[in-house]
This record gives structure tokens, sequence and C-alpha cells, in this order.
């Protein structure tokens, strides 16, 4: 049927009479529709927020959200008239999603820009974050700090979408940023290339204790878990940032600050290194 026919994704003024998407105020594209909506959080293309109308069926509903949440994206309940003013049709079925219009990389293109450039390879990975304003940050900092590019999951964490643009005050669109099935895999195999890698996490050791110069890659976990233990033991070597407010009930960083205490670091030994 007409209404179960994936939604292109490319913007138009605004929603015809057969369904297709609009661009609209979030800088983000609209695609709605029980199926498109579905199909597209789990295609792993990057999702904003999704919109649910007030009312409908819990179980649905709840099916929406573990959708949404799996893909990273922001749950919004709306009432039917709001999608039906966003859509422009009475047929979007409740439910409604802004897409991303990010173009990702792959993971050679960022080992490639560093060889561009004549240098050793600088890497952030995402291990699930899930903010998208932590994301954003955390791009923010790798392009100021130096990084050739981030690495993030295509399930599991936030995708890079017009929130996390917005976030990055603009660097998600001048640094490139990869998507992959497995962050594991992934890892070992930037390994068999050389690349050292570290995570953040608050077991490890002391900082400035690590020589964080050369071919280097750093992970930085989701917000309420860390790095989760499979991609920890992949790694080469775990960092951890001290705290001078022990016994506080303040047991951590936020995982953006983290990662501009630590990519600072790396910045200034690489620079060190250089001289």
């Amino acid at each position: 049927m007409e209404e179960n026919r994936p939604r292109s994704l490319r913007p138009a003024p605004r929603a015809d009479k057969n369904g297709q998407d609009q661009d609209t105020q979030s800088g983000g594209r609209l695609v709605y529709g029980k199926n498109p909506v579905a199909e597209l959080l789990k295609s792993g293309a990057g999702v904003d927020s999704v919109l649910l109308a007030e009312g409908m069926a819990p179980a649905v509903a709840s099916y929406y959200i573990a959708l949404a949440k799996e893909a990273g994206a922001a749950v919004k309940r709306v009432h039917p008239a709001k999608l039906r003013q966003l859509t422009g049709t009475e047929s979007h079925q409740g439910v409604a999603a802004f897409a991303s219009e990010i173009a990702y990389a792959e993971v050679e293109d960022l080992l490639e820009a560093a060889r561009r450039k004549g240098q050793p390879p600088f890497l952030v990975i995402s291990d699930g974050i899930e903010d998208p304003h932590n994301l954003g940050a955390v791009i923010r900092s790798a392009l100021l700090c130096g990084a050739h590019g981030v690495i993030i999951p295509k399930r599991g964490g936030v995708s890079v979408t017009p929130t996390v643009i917005k976030a990055s005050a603009g660097a998600a669109e001048r640094l490139p940023v990869a998507r992959v099935v497995n962050i594991s895999e992934t890892i070992r195999r930037l390994k068999e290339q050389g690349i050292f890698v570290y995570c953040a996490d608050m077991d490890g050791v002391s900082l400035r204790r690590n020589d964080l110069t050369g071919p280097i890659a750093l992970v930085l976990g989701s917000e309420g878990k860390g790095v989760s233990q499979l991609v920890k033991k992949r790694c080469d070597g775990v960092l951890r940032l001290d705290m001078a407010a022990p016994g506080t009930g303040v047991d951590s960083y936020n995982v953006s600050v983290a990662a501009g205490i630590i990519l600072y670091e790396i910045q200034s030994q690489r620079a060190a290194g250089k001289q």
C-alpha cells in the first residue's frame, strides 16, 4: 500500500498528497507513517527525534520508543494536531521522525586524512554516547584538538543529527565522522594498523602517566554505563582522570568534559613530540 512504502529522504517544500517528506524548522527532514518511520529507525540512518501522537496505544508507542532508543533518537509526545501541521496530512498515523542530513565517511577516509597531513592517526571513538549535546561537544573538541575523525556505532548510540551539528558549533560538518556496525571489531582492525587504542575509565592509569604520542585512538563510553567490557578488553590501555573532590557523591566527569581534557592532553603531547 502507498502509506507503507518507504518515503524518500529528499527534502521537499511541504508534504504532498502521497505523503512525501518536507523540510522542517529543525534543520532535519520529516518522515512520517508507521512503516516508513520504523524502517528509518532500523536502517541506521541518522535520526534526531521521533514524534508520537498523544493517545497512541501504549503497545504501539512502546515499540517506537524502543526503536528510537536503539537508534539514539529522542522521543517527544505531541498533540495529533501538531503532526497534522508538520506533515500537511491526516495520514501521519500518529508518528513522525526528523532524519539527519549528514554524509558519513568510512574509517579508511579518516586514516587517509592523517596520511595526507603527514601525521600519525588521531581518532576518537564513541562507544554508545546517547546524548546528542554530548556527542556534539565531543566532536567540537576533537576538531579543535587536531583529531582526524570520529567513529560512532550504527546502533546503540546517537547519530549525527541536526542537534549534534548545532551542539558541535558546526564541527560535525567539518570533521569526518564514520559509522560502523561493530566498535570492538573496528578497534581490532585499527590495532592491526599500528594504532594504539586507549579508553577512558575510572579504574585506569592517571592521564599524564601515559605516552599519548604516535598513532592513537581514544574510546569514550556512554553516559550511564561507560565503556562496555568487550570494548574495554580490546583496548591497549585505560586512562583515568584524577579528581580533587573525592567523597562528594560526584564520582565522574561528564563524558564531553572528560573528552575535552583528554583530547587536549593528547594534543599537547603530540605537539611537544614535534619540538
